[in-house]
This record gives structure tokens, C-alpha cells and sequence, in this order.
């Protein structure tokens, strides 16, 4: 695996945002009430994302550390209002479902955070790679979330009726409460899969809390102090570690 298919595959599977990382919770359960809001959603954040990843990478070493952060913002609103004035004007039905989470594409930490921990630091083509896996595993968790609460809570999928008209729609699916249980049961299913991909490999798999060793020592820069998976051999470098502190 080369390292941009290394960066898709990352994105997409290994660091996927929303099941592995749980980031940008806010727009993954409120907009996901549809398979086609999640689409809308997900592809207007990856834009963002492979754009602003474009060009903080490529200005990395002109913008000063002390700025860096204020720089960020402003070039990922820049390319978030792009996007708003798009969806407003050839998509104004998604612009209107989505609503007030389209501005709030600024303040998404899986963009600020792949700025900070991955574009501000590498090449330009890397980035823009990183941009798309993670765009894409982002695009695909809503879509995935947003057509079993579709199919589950109206009985349609992008708003055609596939279950038959006898079918008493579950309307708790289309609530609050049935985008937690939705993203609880695709996270779990997602963890199941790869715990039994990694036995197949040979590898063992544990799930830390990353308290036990600092941020400082991990290997996952964009989880923001949440939980990852380890193999053997990182567990085995951490306890050598931690020996000779």
C-alpha cells in the first residue's frame, strides 16, 4: 500500500471520523434524519475539507505559528461560505434542510483538526489525499447512518418508498434519540469488524483509554484524546516506555 492509498484507506476505514474517531457528533445526528441529508452533508464537509487542506498545506511554512490557528479559520470559512452560496443557489432544497449546520462546517474539528495535525505539517498532494479519505469516510458513516433511520423511521431510501405500505413506520428513528442508537449500533459493528479483521491477521487488538499514556505518546494525532486501537507490538513499545520512565 502506497501512502496516498495509505491515506484514503485511513480516512476511510482505520481513522474513519465519525465510527473510529467520533468527531463532528454535532452534524452527524442532527442532519442525518434522511439518506440524502447525510449525502449533502458529508460531501459539503469533504469539499471543505480537501480544499482547506489544499491550501494550508501549501502555505504551511508562510503562515507564522502565532496566527496559526486564526489563519486556519479563516481560510476554512472562506471555502465554507463558497460552498453555503453554492448549495443556496443550485440546491436550494438541501440548503433549507440542512440549515444552520452549513455555516457550522467552520468550527467541524475533523477540519480543524486534519489542519492542525496533518496538513499544516506535510506535503501538499499527501494533504490532499488525507482531505479525501477522511472527506470520503465521513460522507459514507452519514449516508450510512441517515438511510437506516430513513428506512427504519419513513419506510423510503432517498425518498423512495421501499418497504411496503403496510409498513408502520418506527418514528423514534427519525428523533434525537434514534441517531444515538443508529451511531451506537454502526460503531459497534464497525469495532466487531475490525477487532475480527485483526484476529485474522494475527494481530491482537485492545482498546485504550489514551489517559493510560499521554498525547504526547500516541501514535492517533487526530483523536483528541479519545479511545484507539492498539496492537502487540505498540503495546509492547508503551510498556517499554513506561518502563524506563
Amino acid at each position: 500500500m502506497n501512502k496516498y492509498t495509505e491515506r484514503l484507506y485511513n480516512g476511510v476505514i482505520k481513522e474513519n471520523p465519525t465510527f473510529v474517531l467520533l468527531l463532528g457528533m454535532c452534524p452527524t445526528l442532527a442532519t442525518t434524519t434522511s439518506a440524502s441529508n447525510g449525502v449533502g452533508m458529508g460531501l459539503s464537509t469533504a469539499v471543505v475539507l480537501i480544499l482547506s487542506n489544499f491550501l494550508i498545506s501549501l502555505l504551511r511554512k508562510i503562515i507564522p505559528d502565532g496566527v496559526r490557528m486564526p489563519a486556519f479559520i479563516v481560510i476554512v470559512a472562506s471555502f465554507v461560505t463558497m460552498v453555503q452560496f453554492l448549495l443556496q443557489g443550485y440546491v436550494p432544497a438541501l440548503y433549507d434542510s440542512l440549515g444552520i449546520y452549513i455555516p457550522l462546517i467552520v468550527v467541524n474539528c475533523i477540519i480543524l483538526g486534519r489542519a492542525e495535525s496533518y496538513a499544516s505539517k506535510n506535503p501538499v498532494l499527501l494533504s490532499v489525499f488525507d482531505g479525501i479519505g477522511m472527506g470520503l469516510g465521513f460522507t459514507i458513516a452519514l449516508t450510512a447512518i441517515g438511510a437506516v433511520r430513513e428506512i427504519l423511521g419513513a419506510g423510503t431510501l432517498f425518498g423512495f418508498r421501499i418497504l411496503p405500505d403496510s409498513y408502520t413506520p418506527i418514528a423514534i428513528f427519525i428523533m434525537a434519540p434514534g441517531a444515538f442508537f443508529v451511531l451506537a449500533v454502526l460503531t459497534a459493528v464497525m469495532n466487531q469488524v475490525k477487532i475480527n479483521t485483526a484476529k485474522k491477521s494475527g494481530r491482537s487488538v485492545q482498546i485504550l483509554d489514551c489517559s493510560e499514556m499521554g498525547c504526547a505518546s500516541c501514535s492517533n494525532s487526530a483523536c483528541g484524546g479519545r479511545v484507539f486501537s492498539i496492537g502487540e507490538s505498540e503495546k509492547n513499545n508503551y510498556t517499554e516506555m513506561e518502563g524506563k520512565a
